[in-house]
């Protein structure tokens, strides 16, 4: 059976991987901040030649919002990337000989034409509001092509997801993306009596956003197909929806019922993000869950944490 090392666990993403291996039989290992601090090479080195996986899945990072990316821009850099050097060159020393990094869909280019296929990354300009976190993202997957580049024998590949939500995401709106962040503001509006919630933007703007659960089924999907997978493999839908249309199914979800008003002073990030999906769909995978679905089994999570 595979041994597979898990970094970052304990997030949205992490969590719903591990709940799926071990439903499906997979001995995944996930250890905590306190027992791997990716931040700390000796000891990540340590423990890799330790625990000696057959494959290390680096799901870890500092992620937060539009907000949060232009507050802390030197920890969304320095910390990613640090995280990402450590484990791939560790996973190298340790002779772990297949490792698959987790992307992010901000390693494209701002003007690049949509769909986003795998051969824009690094091709332009980096959208300004989360330059920091997109830079630490491309280069750690570079390093993985670099490494398998000089020994073959490793086997170290990238997944790009595009945006993801769903249980254990966080609701905190200084650190939270989209889709967690408007149901946590449509719920507090109906809970207050609100008769309008802010858009940022005049909701446009136009978001892949695919849920997390599917992710994990993917990441299951790629483990059993590793040999066919290229360097570089997008993970999305294929679509998306507008700003305003995740408000609406969200209000629908909820059932909040008041209007919308648009601050279009605010900033929205890119236009549209849509990735190419075609190498994933001749791959044989595809998500299965629909937004409203999603949104609803997200918002049920949140409420259990009101509880």
């Amino acid at each position: 059976m595979t041994k597979i090392l898990l970094t970052g666990g304990g997030g949205m993403v992490g969590r719903n991987l591990v709940s799926l291996c071990r439903n499906v039989g997979i001995d995944i290992v996930a250890p905590g901040r306190s027992e791997l601090d990716l931040l700390d090479f000796n000891q990540t080195q340590n423990v890799l030649k330790q625990l000696s996986p057959d494959l290390v899945i680096h799901a870890a990072g500092v992620v937060g919002g539009i907000q949060a990316n232009i507050k802390n821009p030197v920890r969304f850099l320095s910390d990613n990337w640090a995280m990402g050097n450590n484990i791939v060159l560790a996973a190298r020393s340790a002779g772990v000989a297949r490792l698959l990094n987790l992307g992010s869909s901000c390693m494209y280019p701002r003007n690049s034409e949509d769909p986003l296929r795998e051969d824009q990354v690094l091709s332009g300009t980096l959208e300004p509001t989360n330059e920091g976190y997109a830079l630490a993202k491309c280069a750690v997957a570079r390093l993985c092509e670099y490494v398998t580049r000089e020994t073959p024998q490793y086997d170290y590949k990238t997944i790009i997801p595009c945006n993801l939500y769903g249980p254990f995401d966080k609701f905190d709106p200084g650190v939270s993306h989209l889709i967690p962040a408007i149901i946590h503001k449509l719920h507090v509006a109906k809970l207050r009596g609100e008769t309008s919630v802010e858009i940022w933007g005049d909701g446009s703007a136009r978001r892949e956003f695919m849920f997390a659960g599917d992710l994990a089924d993917a990441i299951v999907f790629a483990i059993a197909n590793f040999a066919s997978m290229p360097s570089l493999l997008n993970i999305g839908l294929g679509d998306d929806f507008t700003v305003n249309e995740y408000y609406q199914v969200a209000a629908d979800v909820i059932g909040y019922d008041g209007t919308f008003a648009h601050d279009i002073s605010k900033p929205v990030g890119m236009k549209r993000k849509l990735l190419d999906v075609t190498k994933q769909t001749m791959l044989g995978w595809a998500p299965r869950t629909t937004l409203r679905d999603g949104i609803r089994e997200t918002y049920e999570y949140y409420l259990s944490l009101e509880a």
